[in-house]
């Protein structure tokens, strides 16, 4: 097993407080919207005049004066759209309003677009998105291919089981087992790489792996923690987290490849922000009670 796989105390922070995510739905979906949506968190001041130069994507922003944010939908207290009401909530969904706000937009001109985890990087290269937003664990083969402001959050890849499930009580258990995660994500790529004997299941929500898991066509579903939990916490008869977090992960703004000023921008705003970023965090996550420190951003 790769050192990748050592339980690490920094899910403390994510174990912790992803109690926080039963406070949210549940759900899927596809769909755009504004960040009009968006109804609550906290309000972010609109940068005036903002020195950026050099940077194509801010250029094309302030040009349209919008900007298009690609995020996730599905994930309880991180990325979560409301089909009936919708609004959408979340720690990524304030982190990206915060972001679109240190650039001069306000959240009316935010384009929420729900992008699958198999898509983010071409939804960067193709500029259908000017960042991303949701749940994307930065790692050196994705940096070959888009940059990354960040990060601002850290968990770990934990399992989601049916509650009367008793033979899997970690990654050890998940031999000859069929695991699901999302096409194109981090753990699903763990999953084929560290564990040989698994069977993998993909689609491109989480929530479908879910669905699937409720059904018996899989035995387990593999993402990070902070994203079970919520889960867990939607349908506690029926589900439940089992072990410890047994990756790092380490969540970044996905940006396109080569735009240095932009990232560093972004970096700037995340360090300069501790006291946002901690607000954003308490009104969202953080409602568990719990309190985290901000991860330091990586200048690479």
């Amino acid at each position: 097993m790769k050192n990748l796989f050592i339980r690490k105390s920094l899910s403390v922070a994510a174990i912790a407080a992803a109690a926080a995510l039963a406070l949210s739905g549940c759900g899927g979906g596809g769909t755009s919207g504004t960040a009009s949506d968006n109804a609550a968190g906290p309000n972010f001041e609109v940068a005036k005049d903002v020195a950026l130069t050099g940077s194509p994507t801010y250029d094309k922003i302030k040009s349209a004066g919008a900007v298009r944010i690609g995020v996730k939908e599905d994930q309880p207290g991180l990325g979560y759209l409301d089909a009936a009401t919708g609004e959408r909530t979340g720690f990524d969904i304030e982190i990206a309003t915060w972001m679109a706000a240190s650039l001069g937009i306000a959240k009316d001109k935010i384009e929420f677009k729900a992008i699958p985890s198999a898509n983010r990087e071409t939804a960067l290269a193709n500029g259908d998105v000017d960042l991303y937003v949701g749940t994307y664990s930065i790692t050196d083969k994705r940096k070959k291919i888009v940059d990354f402001a960040g990060p601002y959050f850290i968990t770990g890849q934990g399992l989601l089981v049916q509650k009367s499930n008793t033979s899997i009580n970690s990654e050890k258990d998940l031999d000859g087992k069929t695991v699901c995660s999302a096409t194109g994500s981090t753990p699903i790529q763990n999953i084929k790489d560290n564990f040989p004997k698994v069977k993998t299941q993909e689609f491109d929500l989480y929530s479908k792996c879910v669905e699937a898991l409720k059904s018996g066509t899989v035995d387990a579903v593999t993402t990070d923690q902070a994203i079970l939990l919520g889960f867990a916490s939607q349908d506690p008869d029926k589900l439940k987290v089992v072990g410890q977090p047994f990756t790092v992960e380490k969540y970044g703004i996905g940006v396109a490849k080569g735009d240095t000023a932009l990232r560093t921008f972004l970096n700037k705003t995340l360090t300069d922000g501790g006291a946002t970023w901690t607000k954003i965090y308490d009104d969202t996550l953080g409602k568990s009670g719990t309190k985290v420190e901000q991860p330091k951003v990586d200048q690479y």
